[in-house]
């Protein structure tokens, strides 16, 4: 049984996440999904909770074809023990997936198996390109899953967005 590891912020969950999760899927048994920041939202850079990236994740999956577990972490501010945090919340996994130099560089030093994968449409498919687009009410529905698109509508995403976005 091969088991990988995937982690982000996933603010909001976008194509990119889902391109990079397919083909992960073709290399091993299970994904573990780490749901990075989990204590985070309600600001401009984190506006989701940990359970609303959770129902964009595995709404956006529920056709993977490849068992999957999605966990929120939670920061713990000492990058010297965050990857025993991350296994201490995990089931156990092989190999990580990442492309942040720093993940890539503490899973290394821990000695764990990291593979960077290309990353899909990078230019568009971000966080960061989204929530610009959502704040400046500029097209950014064909950036995320349909899944996302619904959870979104439900939690009134962009409205959140603006709303902390503005001053007082």
């Amino acid at each position: 049984m091969k088991r990988g590891f995937y982690i982000g912020r996933f603010q909001p969950y976008h194509n990119g996440h889902q391109s990079v999760l397919e083909h992960i899927a073709g290399s091993v048994d299970e994904i573990i999904i780490g749901v990075g920041s989990a204590q985070l939202s309600h600001q401009i850079d984190n506006p989701f909770t940990a359970g609303e990236r959770v129902l964009m994740i595995t709404r956006s999956l529920a056709s993977l074809g490849c068992p999957f577990y999605v966990i929120p972490i939670e920061d713990i501010q000492r990058n010297a023990l965050w990857v025993a945090h991350v296994r201490s919340m995990t089931p156990p996994f092989d190999i990580c997936y990442s492309s942040n130099p720093l993940v890539v560089r503490l899973f290394g030093e821990a000695g764990i198996r990291v593979q960077s994968p290309a990353m899909y449409e990078r230019d568009t498919l971000s966080g960061t390109e989204i929530r610009r687009r959502m704040l400046n009410n500029e097209p950014w529905m064909s950036l995320v899953p349909p899944a996302v698109i619904q959870v979104l509508k439900e939690i009134d995403g962009p409205g959140r967005l603006l709303q902390i976005a503005k001053d007082d």
